[in-house]
């Protein structure tokens, strides 16, 4: 790993304290960076940011954050401007699932997964590309938008209705985004996990139970490694941040309105 590839690089992750935020928010420092870790949990986000800032290479402060509330994008990009000066790269990786069959689904389930995958994705996109315009194009490199999607916006799971709306929904938020954003220099893309062994999943798969879908915990992991993965074991989050860290630096320039599948082969079945 490159000590200094993302070195001078300040940037926002959401969703920061645990799984693939917190996994991204290693590798990013060890990288060089400087991160505001944003999450709903500031005393987990805090104890991440002292482990980065023990480390010695990158930087990182912490912020609380309701990723659902426009005020709170808004001052976690506020936090990195202050800290570091300036806000380049923006990684939305908060997120959530509760599973529920077509018929069972409920407005509240409906409002909750769609608030926090898509709306908030949304939210933070909007408010720290409004600090990079009013910051200016930088003269060799855009800025960058990198959003957390999901094999769920390309293979419709019957379990997880919601949870595969949302993620459609990131995949068109990094289009439009792409699209709508490319004048001000700032670039959109995103990557789509499929099983990350995370406490994301963890708790889906015990949920996944509840609701009667799978017989036992662990079944979901076997069932999708022997049905759906040509990689034939579930990823954790360091199979995952490779591709992040490529999407944060300076290499991956000239790509916007990307989703780059890491999902062990799911996706071409």
């Amino acid at each position: 790993m490159d000590p200094n590839r993302l070195k001078g690089k300040n940037i926002l992750i959401t969703g920061a304290a645990r799984g693939m935020g917190a996994a991204n928010a290693e590798a990013f420092a060890a990288q060089g960076a400087n991160l505001c870790l944003g999450d709903l949990d500031l005393d987990a986000a805090q104890e991440m940011a002292d482990q980065i800032n023990a480390a010695g290479n990158g930087k990182a402060i912490a912020a609380r954050m309701d990723v659902t509330k426009r005020e709170d994008n808004a001052a976690a990009v506020a936090a990195t401007v202050e800290a570091y000066g300036s806000i380049n790269v923006g990684l939305f990786n908060a997120g959530l699932n509760k599973p529920r069959f077509f018929m069972d689904i409920d407005e509240d389930n409906w409002d909750m997964i769609m608030n926090v995958n898509t709306k908030a994705m949304w939210l933070g996109m909007q408010e720290t590309a409004r600090q990079m315009i009013a910051q200016g194009p930088m003269a060799d490199h855009p800025y960058k938008l990198i959003n957390v999607g999901s094999i769920a916006s390309r293979k419709p799971l019957v379990d997880v209705t919601v949870y595969c709306t949302s993620k459609y929904g990131v995949l068109a938020l990094t289009h439009c985004g792409a699209l709508g954003l490319s004048e001000h220099n700032i670039t959109v893309n995103g990557y789509a996990p499929g099983v990350v062994v995370t406490p994301l999943w963890e708790q889906l798969d015990k949920d996944l139970v509840d609701i009667g879908f799978k017989e036992r915990e662990g079944q979901a992991y076997d069932d999708i490694v022997r049905e759906a993965l040509q990689i034939k074991r579930v990823s954790y989050p360091k199979d995952i941040t490779g591709t992040a860290s490529f999407l944060a630096s300076d290499d991956s320039d000239y790509m916007t309105g990307q989703m780059v599948h890491v999902d062990g082969g799911w996706c071409i079945q």
